[in-house]
């Protein structure tokens, strides 16, 4: 997998204590490398984190990503080959009630990490990750490319798009001529996938209802979103660094991870779905007549570049999406198999996928 390039690389990732981080740090340790993360305490109660059992597994700081000499201590310290900065502030309701918390995270924390790795000296591939949010969404049905213009009508938008342009003005800043640091941003969302217990995310709340024998509450049941599972854009992550660190090219580039078009479904089609792998007694949602912010309805990506430069695409498709994320959570709930045994599994399952589809990365 990936050529073998994550092989004994110490791996830096921030944010690692979250949803993401915690599936990208398990399959990290999969593959063979050294894992240290970079975290803010526990986001969630549950959490991936500590259902993996990752703080027996990995080299763990504790700390936050907006404090510069922190930071750069630590990048010095572990000396990475890689880093994947995943933390941030990334529940839209959320950017409402902590505008500010949610413009420093995402912009000063990425800020910081790039500064960090202004005069850092040895060999590293950084990919910053944003979010597909970070474009001005008129809500068109043609997919956003990376070159389609950044904004944001909501504070977690416009913070995103915010830090695509800090990292633009840095890499020409300072790195384009930099001898051996390389970067890169990958751009995705409506990620699903067992053990996220973000608050207000539409599948974490509807598991943690659904749990409790209750409806889940939902504001927008027509939302339509391209649904794909969380190791679709790792993998996407994981590629970006492997190519950039095989053949020196994508410095500097913003590169788009999302699934196939058939993937994209409204959130009542999704919570349905995902029921159907449920005994329910009762009606799988509820709908909420006040919605109390601003809420893209439509929203997706192109991911000709990935597909082209990167020879990456998306290898589930909606059903297979689906019942990953509702089997991790059965388990989760009502299981007896060890999760972190159920969690490799499921990697494998996917990487057995994206053999059979041809997907480079994995062959």
């Amino acid at each position: 997998m990936f050529n073998n390039c994550f092989k004994n690389k110490k791996v830096l990732i921030t944010g690692n204590t979250g949803f993401k981080g915690s599936w990208l740090s398990l399959w990290l340790l999969k593959l063979g490398a050294k894992v240290y993360g970079l975290s803010n305490g526990i986001p969630t109660n549950p959490s991936m984190y500590k259902v993996l059992d990752l703080s027996d597994k990995i080299n763990h700081y504790d700390g936050d990503v907006r404090d510069y000499e922190h930071v750069k201590e630590i990048i010095q310290e572990v000396n990475p080959d890689f880093i994947f900065h995943l933390a941030a502030q990334s529940i839209v309701s959320r950017s409402y009630e902590e505008p500010l918390e949610t413009i420093s995270t995402n912009v000063i924390g990425t800020s910081v990490v790039l500064e960090a790795l202004r005069n850092f000296e040895n060999e590293c591939v950084a990919v910053i990750i944003t979010s597909d949010k970070c474009y001005d969404n008129v809500e068109w049905e043609w997919g956003y490319r990376e070159i389609d213009r950044l904004g944001g009508k909501d504070l977690y938008s416009g913070s995103k798009a915010a830090s695509e342009i800090i990292f633009n003005s840095y890499f020409n800043s300072f790195f384009n001529d930099h001898k051996k640091v390389r970067l890169a941003t990958g751009r995705a969302g409506n990620v699903i996938g067992g053990g996220d217990w973000t608050k207000d995310g539409i599948v974490s709340d509807c598991m943690k209802a659904w749990s409790k024998g209750k409806p889940v509450e939902i504001r927008s049941p027509n939302a339509t979103r391209p649904w794909q599972h969380v190791l679709e854009p790792l993998s996407g992550y994981l590629r970006l660094a492997q190519v950039m660190v095989e053949t020196n090219s994508s410095n500097g580039e913003s590169f788009n991870f999302g699934p196939r078009s058939q993937n994209n479904r409204s959130v009542s089609n999704l919570l349905n779905d995902l029921s159907k792998y449920w005994n329910l007694s009762h009606d799988p949602y509820r709908i909420l007549e006040d919605v109390p912010f601003h809420e893209a309805s439509l929203l997706k990506l192109n991911c000709d570049k990935a597909i082209f430069h990167l020879e990456w695409s998306a290898s589930m498709g909606y059903e297979d999406t689906v019942k990953f994320t509702s089997d991790w959570y059965n388990q989760y709930y009502h299981g007896t198999t060890d999760m972190v045994d159920f969690t490799l599994s499921q990697i494998i399952d996917y990487e057995n996928i994206s053999k059979k589809r041809g997907n480079k990365w994995s062959l």
